[in-house]
């Protein structure tokens, strides 16, 4: 077996820009027609681009070629493959989503096949015209008939009487007889099958893997979606492998371990070789078939020194050129690959893409590119005013395939816009010997003033629903919910530090949010669940979601520091379970902690390095109990002289829970939240820890907010002696950011792609200490105001009370989100107040004003 590595190195592109300098990149469109997206990167698709209202995750072509079937998170579209026009759009029945994979085509044309997140294979049918009609349906349903099976990956036999599914949650492959719509038998396969393709005899088939083998004995093992599955010691899913099966004995014969997360997968008949995208190690993987053993490993990175982040999930082949083309979801690129000399392929370039592709195809020497976000949250009625982080606006692009000649040009297109030189610029950044310490080290590896950094994360606010009544930022105080009264120590901290009124969360709900705030990533897992998360909606409880470089914990334990977790990750249960907000809170005001709380932590080394006493997730529960547990413990600290060097501390409470009866208000819910944050800011400026403290207050994600500039935009605190006294910082700043700048001071490389090329935030420190403590305000509103029972309501106030208590607030950020942005909308304005649509979500209305001037092609992370 040969590991090829690339050959192509971004040394020979001459970009100039540091990865300190992206603080002037512009969001929205910029001067050469490209869009800067919130990550920095500039996306500029080659050929033609067609966008439409959903996120596609895989596409089809009909057997003329003349169309093109896309499967997105709401249904399929169908294009015209010469014209790029969309002819039809057809939803999925009982409006289900599209699973993260599986489209196809018979050989007739006749009947195209695709999958729900839901658990259903769904059959439409070609009329003489052309247009697609839902027919049949198979619902399939979870493993002991419970949930969703998840199905993905479609092959039809030959004889277009047998459909192959990939069940995603049973670990097996479906064979459905089309002319019964039953499923006949099922295949033991590896765990989390992805995708499937089958032997032009039909004698075989070859399935991905993503959660790869079965565990041996005595193998470290956690959780996915009801199996277990082989994890690292950071708890990230650890194997990969593509199976092979006789479908004459409905059996698998063998399997062949891959990199992690093998998704497409692209036959070379040719050359009898089997080709697997790995997109949780950045590879590909090369199969012989007549051997089925691994053949060569190639490294799809722009440079060999880059870490993960090029996260490839689509392939297709050229034979006639022998060319394999691999979409770089992370780099909004796909690699041209050569495949002349067999057992060593070699990158020789990269295709501009939208954002994020995930899926291709080539037909009459073109590409056609699915990009998952496209053109991001940018889909809408254009008589209607606002955005909203949900209109999702994906696209297919397509575009002639490079000649040798072209090919340089598009590669130099493509790797400005995905950042490569910046990020490596970052990495190679290393420190040099006898520098004086600075808040934010300008190499990686020199000293710091800080030895100790509290990073807390809390939940779904904007920075217009806190800060719009700020009138040194950049606000609109008629979108404050939760002006100073409620919130005075966020204000205060605001004004007595740093109001970075430029900031945005990269990601749109929790399940991505907490990947990006501790990961500075999310995997093609999170960026293709959109059509329904049925596999899980994560809070550090699925291995399967992790990025491969792990979490900022696992970054500062190698640098040989400690690390202490106050809750993230955790699901806190009350003993008993069922217990009222105002008993947790009158049992922690009389003192008597009389409650048991449990606790259920999904990554190990969180549970072990977890304060066993601090809860998670649970909105029974309130901040200010969460943050004396937390000053208990620096007490203690205080009393030996030993801090941890890192911890991050969750406190949920902003979330709200609606207008739920014998609830909290939403702005009780802020309040308490506001003063467990200014109690704990002003017992550590004034502890011993104080003068090498830092500390980093953010969202996990916006989505339960409005904003005059952008949906996305969000509140990010920076309190330390170092940091600068009573200013405005206006620079661009994202959740990339915090994470960069805390891998920075404490000598830690960037974890991957997407946080080396995000800007530090270095102008938010001066090398002048003031050591002057904080002062905790005390809060306005009662902590124990309570929502009105529901026999006293009537009218809206009823309507929203009973939406409140159909909320499932069980699992993180499982409400939907404009049902609960409304209600805490009319819970502090009034139920008559005109809630303020045309300001929900990403519309950008803004950012002009910023010079960062937002156009219909911004994504829906921006």
């Amino acid at each position: 077996m040969m590991r090829i590595c690339l050959v192509l190195s971004v040394l020979s592109i001459c970009f100039g820009i540091s990865a300190e300098a992206q603080t002037d990149h512009a969001v929205g469109s910029d001067s050469h027609g490209g869009t800067v997206v919130a990550t920095g990167q500039v996306v500029h698709p080659a050929g033609t681009t067609t966008a439409f209202g959903g996120r596609p995750v895989d596409m089809a072509l009909s057997p003329d070629a003349g169309r093109l079937y896309v499967k997105d998170n709401r249904g399929l579209v169908v294009l015209d493959a010469v014209t790029m026009k969309v002819l039809q759009e057809l939803a999925f029945p009982d409006k289900q989503g599209g699973s993260m994979h599986g489209i196809a085509v018979t050989s007739d044309g006749g009947r195209v096949y695709a999958t729900t997140a839901q658990g259903r294979l769904c059959e439409a049918v070609v009329s003489a015209k052309g247009v697609l009609s839902w027919a049949r349906i198979l619902d399939i349903p979870g493993p002991q008939g419970e949930g969703s099976s998840v199905p993905c990956g479609i092959a039809i036999n030959a004889g277009n009487d047998t459909a192959y599914i990939c069940l995603s949650r049973h670990n097996t492959v479906a064979a459905v007889n089309l002319q019964s719509m039953a499923i006949v038998t099922q295949i033991q396969v590896g765990i989390a099958p992805f995708d499937i393709l089958l032997s032009q005899d039909g004698a075989e088939g070859w399935v991905s893997n993503w959660g790869g083998r079965p565990p041996a004995k005595g193998e470290r093992t956690a959780p996915s979606s009801g199996t277990q599955v082989v994890i690292d010691e950071r708890g990230v899913a650890a194997s990969g492998t593509v199976s092979r099966i006789d479908l004459t004995l409905m059996r698998e014969t063998k399997h062949v371990d891959t990199g992690l997360h093998p998704s497409a997968l692209a036959l070379d008949s040719e050359a009898d070789t089997l080709y697997v995208a790995n997109a949780n190690s950045d590879t590909v993987s090369a199969i012989h078939l007549d051997t089925f053993t691994l053949a060569a490993t190639l490294s799809v990175r722009p440079d060999a020194g880059l870490p993960f982040g090029s996260a490839p999930g689509g392939l297709a082949i050229d034979a006639a050129r022998r060319c394999l083309y691999v979409a770089n979801g992370g780099n909004n690129a796909v690699a041209v690959v050569s495949l002349e000399q067999k057992d060593a392929p070699e990158v020789r370039g990269f295709i501009p893409a939208g954002w994020y592709p995930g899926a291709l195809a080539i037909a009459n020497g073109r590409i056609f590119v699915a990009n998952v976000k496209g053109y991001g949250s940018r889909n809408k009625d254009p008589n209607k005013r606002g955005w909203h982080v949900y209109w999702h606006q994906g696209s297919v692009s397509a575009s002639p395939l490079p000649q040798d000649s072209e090919l340089g040009a598009l590669t130099r297109s493509a790797l400005a816009g995905a950042l490569t030189a910046q990020a490596k610029k970052a990495l190679s950044m290393a420190g040099r010997v006898n520098v004086r310490p600075l808040p934010v080290p300008r190499h990686t590896g020199e000293p710091s003033v800080f030895e100790h950094v509290v990073y807390i994360i809390k939940e779904n606010r904007t920075y217009d629903q806190m800060f719009g009544d700020l009138p040194q930022g950049n606000g609109m105080p008629g979108l404050c919910v939760f002006p100073r009264e409620v919130s005075p120590n966020h204000h205060a901290l605001a004004e007595q530090f740093v109001l970075l009124d430029n900031y945005y969360c990269n990601g749109v709900l929790s399940a991505d949010g907490h990947s990006w705030a501790t990961e500075g990533n999310v995997t093609d897992h999170l960026e293709k669940s959109f059509g329904g998360f049925a596999r899980s909606y994560t809070f550090g409880d699925d291995p399967l979601t992790f990025s491969s470089t792990g979490f900022i914990w696992d970054s500062v334990l190698a640098r040989g520091l400690t690390f202490r977790n106050y809750g993230e990750f955790d699901y806190a249960t009350l003993q008993p379970e069922k217990t009222p907000f105002k008993a947790v809170y009158d049992d922690f005001v009389s003192g008597t902690r009389s409650i048991a709380i449990t606790h259920r932590i999904g990554v190990e080394r969180m549970r072990t390095l977890a304060c066993p006493t601090y809860p998670g997730w649970n909105l029974a529960i309130p901040d200010v109990l969460r943050a004396d547990i937390f000053l208990r413990e620096l007490a203690d600290s205080e009393a030996t002289g030993r801090w941890p060097n890192f911890m991050i501390v969750y406190l949920p409470q902003d979330h709200g829970s609606g207008t739920q009866p014998d609830a909290p208000t939403p702005r009780a819910h802020v309040a308490d939240n506001d003063l467990a944050l200014g109690r704990m800011v002003e017992r550590i400026s004034r502890s011993r820890f104080w003068p090498a403290t830092c500390i980093f207050v953010n969202e996990d994600d916006p989505q339960d907010g409005f904003d005059h500039v952008d949906g996305h935009r969000s509140i990010c605190l920076v309190m330390s002696p170092y940091t600068k006294r009573g200013k405005v910082i206006s620079e661009f700043y994202n959740q990339t950011s915090v994470l960069h700048t805390i891998s920075r001071i404490f000598g830690c490389p960037p974890m991957n792609q997407m946080d080396a090329a995000a800007p530090l935030m270095s102008r938010c420190f001066t090398s002048k200490p003031d050591f002057s403590p904080y002062t905790a305000l005390p809060n306005a509103i009662p902590l124990d105001e309570l929502n009105p029972p529901k026999a006293a309501l009537s009218g809206q106030a009823l309507h929203w009370a009973e939406q409140s208590l159909a909320m499932d607030l069980s699992v993180v950020d499982n409400a939907d989100e404009d049902t609960l942005n409304r209600i805490i909308w009319h819970s502090a304005m009034g139920v008559d107040a005109p809630y303020p649509e045309e300001y929900a979500g990403a519309h950008g209305k803004g950012l002009k004003k910023l010079g960062l001037m937002l156009s219909g092609s911004v994504t829906d992370e921006d």
